[in-house]
C-alpha cells in the first residue's frame, strides 16, 4: 500500500511533525510511505527521518519566497486557519498538482487547511484522510464552518483524543464519514527507562501562554521552599522565554529552576528525571505526558481538555489536579517527591500503561481504520469489486492485504486511462 502524508512544514519543530514522523516511520515497516510538505525553510528536518521514508517538499522558501505566485494570497486553503498567512496561489497550485498526480492508495492531511485541500482536490482512487491535531472548539467559528462543508467529501476523519472525536461527531453533522480517536505514537525507548532517584522535575514544550509554565515554575517554588535539593528543568523556546526567566529570578529559584532550550530527540533528557510536569490550560493531547511516561517517570498534569485525562491514570502512573490550581499543582509532586518508593511504582506503572501508545498499537489501529473506511467507501459507491476488497483487507495478512490493495489501485488506474 502507498501511503502519502500531506504535511505543513516537515522542516521546522512541532508536535504535529513529530508525531507524522513516528507514524510515517511505523507505516513503513509494511507499506511504502511520503511525506509531502508543502514548505520548506532549511536545508534538513530538525527531526531524524527513517530512510524509507521519502520526504518532498513543494515550495522551496530558500529560492521561493519572492515568487509572483507566493505573493497572492491563497484561494483554496481556508482564510480562517491559523497558518494562512504562510500559504498563497502559489501553494494553491502546487498542492493541486501533487495531489492531481499521486498514486498513493492513502492520502492523510494533518492539518485543517491542507485537509480541505485533500477533500475538495483528492482524486478519487485515493481513501482521504482528514487528521486533527487541534480540537473543534479550538478552531474560530469561521473555520468550523469552511470545514463543515469540505470535510463531508472525506472518507476517514481522525481526532487524536476519543472526546473530541465525540464533538465532531456531534457538532459537525457529516454524513458518511468515519470520525474516530486515533492517538499519537511514541516510539520505543532506546535508553534504560528512569529509575526515580534523580531529584529531577522535567516539563518540556513550546514556551506559549497556554502551556502555563509559569504556573509549573510558582507551583516548584513551593516544592522547593520544602525539598531546597529538587530541581526543575524546562526544555523549549518560544515567547514566553523572558517572562520565565524573569519569574524565576524574582522567585530566587535561579538554583533550582533551568530553562534548557530545545532538545531533540528529549529521550535522553526525559531518562535524567524522576517526575515528569505538565500545567497547560489545554491540551490536545498531550505528547509530552506520552514521552515521559514511556521513559518510566510518573507525571503530574493538569486536567485539562482534551488529552491529559485519556493518557494519565490518576493516582496509578501520575496526578491529574484542577486546571489554574498552583498550590494543588505543587502539593502532587510533592506527594512524589516525598515518597521514593510511591515515585518508583508510579513510574514503572507509567511505562507500563503507555504502551498503548507505542508504534505498533497504533499503526495497528491506522491500519483498521483504513480498512474500514475503504469497506465502508466500497458499500456506498457500488464499484466493482471495491467492497470485495475490503473483506479481503480484514481477513488477510499483511502481505496478502498489499498485494490486493495494489492490484485493485492499478486496476482502477488502467480502468480510468481506458475511459480518458
Amino acid at each position: 500500500m502507498k501511503i502519502s502524508f500531506l504535511l505543513h512544514n516537515a522542516y521546522g519543530i512541532g508536535g504535529t511533525i513529530t508525531t507524522t514522523f513516528n507514524l510515517a516511520q511505523a507505516l513503513a515497516d509494511r507499506h511504502e510511505v511520503e511525506i509531502v510538505s508543502v514548505l520548506r525553510h532549511r536545508e534538513r528536518p530538525n527531526y531524524t527521518l527513517d530512510p524509507r521514508v521519502s520526504l518532498r517538499p513543494l515550495v522551496d522558501l530558500r529560492h521561493e519566497r519572492d515568487h509572483p505566485l507566493h505573493r497572492r494570497p491563497a484561494r483554496v486553503f481556508p482564510a480562517a486557519e491559523y497558518r494562512y498567512r504562510q500559504y498563497s496561489e502559489l501553494t494553491d497550485r502546487r498542492i493541486a498538482e501533487c495531489l492531481a498526480r499521486t498514486e498513493a492508495d492513502v492520502l492523510i492531511g494533518t492539518r485543517p487547511g491542507l485537509n480541505v485541500h485533500l477533500a475538495l482536490e483528492g482524486p478519487e482512487h485515493s481513501l482521504r484522510v482528514g487528521q486533527e491535531h487541534l480540537t473543534l472548539d479550538n478552531h474560530p467559528p469561521g473555520l468550523r464552518t469552511a470545514l463543515r462543508r469540505a470535510y463531508r467529501r472525506l472518507d476517514l476523519l481522525t481526532t487524536v483524543t476519543e472526546a473530541d472525536a465525540a464533538a465532531y461527531r456531534r457538532k459537525m453533522r457529516l454524513p458518511g464519514v468515519r470520525v474516530a480517536a486515533l492517538p499519537n505514537s511514541v516510539p520505543d525507548p532506546r535508553l534504560p527507562v528512569a529509575d526515580g532517584s534523580a531529584k529531577v522535575v522535567i516539563a518540556a514544550g513550546r514556551l506559549v501562554p497556554v502551556k502555563r509554565f509559569d504556573l509549573l515554575v510558582e507551583a516548584f517554588a513551593l516544592v522547593a521552599a520544602e525539598r531546597p535539593d529538587w530541581h526543575l528543568r524546562i526544555y523549549g523556546t518560544g515567547e514566553e522565554q523572558p517572562r520565565l526567566r524573569g519569574l524565576v529570578e524574582k522567585l530566587g529559584l535561579y538554583e533550582n529552576v533551568r530553562l534548557m532550550g530545545a532538545a531533540a530527540p528529549m529521550e535522553a533528557e526525559w531518562v535524567k528525571g524522576s517526575i515528569g510536569a505538565a500545567a497547560s490550560d489545554f491540551e490536545p493531547f498531550g505528547m509530552t505526558l506520552v514521552e515521559a511516561m514511556r521513559c518510566g517517570l510518573p507525571v503530574v498534569s493538569t486536567d485539562c481538555p482534551f488529552g491529559p485525562g485519556e493518557i494519565v491514570r490518576d493516582g496509578a502512573d501520575g496526578r491529574l489536579v484542577p486546571v489554574g490550581d498552583r498550590d494543588a499543582l505543587a502539593g502532587a509532586l510533592l506527594e512524589l517527591v516525598r515518597d521514593d518508593e510511591r515515585r518508583r511504582r508510579m513510574g514503572a506503572a507509567a511505562a507500563e500503561n503507555a504502551r498503548r501508545f507505542a508504534p505498533g498499537p497504533v499503526v495497528a489501529r491506522a491500519e483498521r481504520l483504513f480498512e474500514e473506511a475503504l469497506a465502508a467507501r466500497g458499500g456506498a459507491d457500488g464499484r466493482a469489486g471495491t467492497s470485495g476488497l475490503g473483506r479481503v483487507l480484514v481477513s488477510q495478512g499483511f502481505a496478502v492485504r498489499d498485494v490486493a490493495y495494489g492490484a485493485a489501485g492499478r486496476a482502477r488506474r488502467m480502468v480510468r486511462r481506458g475511459q480518458r
